[in-house]
């Protein structure tokens, strides 16, 4: 691939921010105006929900840049984490909205986290109701740098029409899908441009002494400086620089691609800050994969260093193809360089999070990892045939979504699908259906059930057939005794005398422990002892199976009258909230029979509280999309098994 212009690598820069901020509207825009234009729906009110990444490629004055636009939603998360790991940069996109802003809060603390430079684009800026001072004071609760407001929005009446670039002093007017139309800052608003340059000033400041002097000494900084002292602060994570701006009529997008030409970091600088060592062999990773119908597999990768040609050896695998995505179309070059994400063609084998190069197998570079599976469907297909296809199907699946989870239930017989919720799963029911032709039905997992006794019984179980020629006898007298929670089946032998030879006494245990596996209601019996106290038997007639046979009558017998009770396995829940739905969480728990065991201020987020339960699974199923509805869809939580209780649920025979 030829070099650019001015003989920079490629860049990147990843669009993030909640769902609806409008960050596909912006990705289409910066395209657009950069001369490689998507397709864009006819209606952007009602495009569909983003849930994967869009990859872009397009040059801007001569410079190349790799674009990523990433789901909102929190169930797609992980492709949105696998991304920040990509890029040299992020654009934190949200709306303008002191209600709305608390979405952007994970993506705050996932920036910070992973030392991502970025800036905030707060867009719609057209919709504002009230001041952009009180959007970013609702912001900077969730930011841990400053925010420094770099464009003044200019309203005429209740309409935003324009802004003021504050560190050019320059004032523009909207044009709707045109470049702003550069104009005098308007007289009204000179006194409110001034204030709020002076707390630009102010907060570059207190990270420079030289620019601190000229505060101190009331001598106004040249816009070099500004522009310099911006750059290194951002960098750093000393502050957050926030535009303004309305993708939907492409106000704001040229002064947005300016910022990023001017502030994300080369890709050099962004291999150091991850300590990527770019001195040996070319080096790239997989973050993404996708099955492409007629063009096969398709593998999203960074290259950290040097160049990578078609054809080369990766991963073992011969490469098929490098493509950028031009005008929203796969477009095939000759090679990747330092900087580029590329698309690389049929790289089988190689999994997503893979470190490849054409040398010497290279070390695994650091891959975020998903987070545990808040909600869960069992599939099955329609057509009991096509259960070999739907197999293929979901191993490719969960190759391209680590966030999915694909497990085969042995004690009920299911296949489930764990992933972070309802439409996350519903989004791979239908991607199963679209690009494999399978119908899935699909229900709420059955819960793993077991039984338990309470008393202790004996029992008698005696075979004794006559069939002609040999016949069948065993006799076996047992007693089946409750065990405390979690302690098992054991079997106990206390024959003596010889009323059952030693020869089948393994086979009483074996029946016995057979006999757990299907109670009196349908489920697996669990901590219970089996004695076998006597028995007899016949010297021709008995036989192993007989004794089997003897063992499951009488284990059968006696389950049923040793007081038999149902036990539902119990969850601990840590739910994961801001602390003003703290206590609206905590009655969800309550109403799905959770025994709350307290609650705490989540630790490193300050505002979040962690609230701890103990919680039925079989009040699980739905928890999700309950609590993230009563959250602005920031609730969250984890789990694990804790025990098995008594429940008080109607019994009912399987």
């Amino acid at each position: 691939m030829a070099g650019t212009a001015n003989g920079r690598s490629p860049r990147s820069v990843a669009l993030v921010g909640p769902y609806s901020s409008g960050k596909s509207t912006l990705f289409e825009a910066l395209l657009e105006a950069a001369g490689a234009p998507v397709k864009r729906p006819a209606d952007p009110r009602n495009r569909p929900m983003t849930t994967e990444i869009r990859l872009g490629h397009a040059t801007y004055l001569g410079d190349e840049w790799s674009i990523l636009d990433c789901p909102g939603s929190i169930e797609f998360a992980h492709q949105t984490c696998a991304a920040l790991a990509m890029v040299d940069f992020a654009v934190l996109v949200c709306e303008p909205s002191t209600a709305k802003v608390a979405m952007a809060a994970p993506l705050l603390k996932t920036l910070r986290e992973e030392g991502v430079p970025h800036i905030i684009y707060v867009n719609k800026i057209d919709t504002l109701d009230g001041s952009i001072s009180d959007t970013l004071s609702a912001l900077q609760e969730f930011a841990a740098s400053p925010l420094v407001l770099r464009q003044m929005p200019i309203f005429e009446g209740q309409t935003v029409t324009g802004f003021v670039d504050l560190m050019s002093e320059r004032a523009y007017r909207y044009r709707k899908g045109q470049p702003s139309e550069l104009i005098q800052i308007p007289e009204h608003i000179l006194a409110d441009e001034q204030a709020a340059l002076g707390k630009l000033v102010e907060t570059l400041a207190d990270h420079d002494d030289a620019l601190l002097e000229k505060v101190l000494e009331d001598m106004k900084p040249t816009p070099e400086e500004l522009f310099r002292d911006m750059h290194k602060d951002l960098l750093e994570g000393s502050v957050i620089e926030v535009l303004v701006g309305a993708a939907e009529h492409g106000n704001g997008i040229r002064r947005l691609w300016k910022a990023l030409r001017h502030d994300a970091p080369d890709p050099a600088e962004t291999a150091d800050r991850k300590a990527i060592d770019t001195s040996g062999a070319a080096l790239a990773q997989v973050f993404r994969t996708v099955y492409a119908g007629h063009t096969g597999k398709l593998s999203y990768a960074r290259v950290w260093s040097g160049s990578i040609a078609d054809g080369a050896q990766l991963g073992g695998t011969r490469l098929g193809g490098i493509y950028h995505y031009v005008s929203g179309e796969l477009t095939k070059v000759p090679e990747a360089r330092q900087g580029d994400v590329v698309a690389l063609g049929r790289l089988d084998g190689v999994r997503t999070g893979t470190t490849v190069s054409p040398g010497a197998v290279p070390e695994p570079l650091p891959f975020p990892q998903p987070s545990a599976p808040v909600y869960a469907l069992a599939i099955t297909t329609t057509d009991r045939k096509d259960d070999v296809k739907l197999s293929g199907a979901l191993q490719k699946l969960a190759e391209e979504d680590g966030s999915l989870f694909i497990t085969q239930d042995q004690e009920t017989a299911e296949t489930v699908l764990h992933g972070q919720g309802e439409i996350h799963l519903q989004t791979t029911v239908e991607h199963i259906a679209r690009d494999y032709g399978l119908k899935l039905a699909t229900h709420k997992p059955a819960v793993a059930y077991k039984e338990t006794i309470r008393k202790a019984v004996n029992e008698h179980g005696r075979l004794k057939r006559q069939t002609g020629g040999h016949g069948q006898f065993a006799d076996v007298k047992i007693e089946i005794a409750p065990r405390k929670r979690g302690e098992g089946f054991q079997f106990i032998d206390k024959v003596v005398g010889g009323a059952v030879p030693r020869n089948y006494i393994p086979s009483v245990g074996e029946a016995a422990e057979e006999a757990t596996r299907k109670g009196p209601f349908g489920y697996p019996v669990v901590d219970l002892s089996v004695t076998l106290v006597d028995g007899g038997f016949h010297s021709v007639d008995s036989s192993d199976m007989a004794f089997k046979t003897a063992t499951q009558l009488a284990m059968k017998e006696g389950l049923a009258k040793a007081d038999p009770v149902l036990l539902e396995p119990v969850d601990h829940v840590t739910v994961i909230v801001p602390n003003d739905y703290t206590a609206r969480a905590q009655r969800l728990l309550t109403g799905r029979r959770g025994q709350i065991l307290g609650f705490a201020e989540r630790e490193g987020w300050p505002g979040w509280d962690e609230v701890q339960a103990l919680v039925p699974e079989a009040e699980m199923h739905d928890l999700i999309i309950e609590l993230r509805s009563q959250t602005m869809g920031l609730g969250t939580f984890h789990r694990h098994f804790d025990h098995l209780a008594e429940t008080k649920a109607e019994l009912k025979t399987a």
